[in-house]
């Protein structure tokens, strides 16, 4: 028994120095981890933010440079390829030809309301709620209109919902033309979106957090202007495109988005006829 009892007055304890010191150490390590996790995080985040900003402005840059150098491509007379709005952030509207789908007339419209009759010609390329043009060769004038229903049997075209504005003599010709409006949304500050619209329908959204959008026009005589006079004097467009994060980042309160500006020329040879 007194063998045990001088064991037992041997076996020393922990102080409750030692525990606060113990204690002390394990918070500044959990700190330090805790500290380069929020760093790490933090810079991950900003990084996602700038790459999701960088491939959005990217995209629409890019789509913008497709589309103009596509306008005016086998355009009518009288329509413009290009249509310049100095909004600021600026609007353009792109028309082209988009591959071929067209068909004549074979009898005149009797009034402006009757179908398309393009007895003998092939309009399967057509289809049911379509915007199309229709002029006529000889007046150099023409008309959007949207198609109710395409009878391709009977080669009939028919536009229930919206009569025209003439009635089109034989020889007319129905076109299928890509007309593509673009333009920059700022109703919603913190998210300002570039938009594309088409005809007859909803603006959507091409590209998120693109906040500004400017066009300049160098003419066929060297000027650069801001609205071309006559768009078939067009000989190229330069492009400046601004995207930014979509969340703020709180190291810098004065202006709290990273920006980025992107630039582009574009040549519109379809205009140089």
């Amino acid at each position: 028994m007194r063998i045990f009892n001088k064991r037992l007055r041997n076996l020393k304890g922990v102080s409750l120095l030692e525990v606060l010191i113990a204690m002390f150490l394990t918070g500044v390590v959990l700190t330090s981890i805790f500290k380069v996790y929020v760093t790490q995080h933090k810079n991950w985040t900003i990084q996602n933010g700038v790459t999701d900003m960088q491939q959005n402005a990217r995209a629409a840059i890019d789509e913008l440079t497709r589309q103009i150098r596509m306008a005016g491509h086998e355009l009518p007379l009288g329509l413009d390829g290009i249509e310049a709005y100095d909004t600021n952030p600026d609007t353009i509207v792109i028309t082209y030809s988009d591959g071929g789908c067209d068909a004549p007339i074979e009898h005149t419209m009797p009034m402006p309301s009757a179908e398309l009759r393009c007895d003998g010609h092939d309009i399967s390329c057509f289809y049911d709620g379509q915007w199309v043009y229709i002029f006529h060769p000889d007046s150099g004038g023409g008309e959007f209109f949207q198609i109710s229903l395409v009878q391709e049997d009977a080669a009939h075209i028919q536009h229930n919902t919206m009569p025209l504005s003439m009635c089109y003599p034989k020889g007319a010709i129905v076109l299928a033309l890509q007309r593509v409006k673009y333009f920059v949304d700022n109703s919603d500050t913190l998210h300002p979106n570039l938009m594309i619209e088409l005809p007859g329908r909803t603006p959507q959204v091409y590209a998120e957090n693109i906040e500004d959008l400017q066009f300049t026009y160098t003419m066929k005589n060297g000027m650069v202007v801001d609205i071309p006079a006559i768009a078939a004097d067009v000989r190229e467009v330069s492009i400046e495109l601004t995207g930014r994060t979509d969340v703020p980042d709180p190291d810098f309160p004065q202006d709290p988005y990273r920006r980025r500006v992107y630039a582009s020329k574009v040549n519109v040879r379809n205009l140089d006829i």
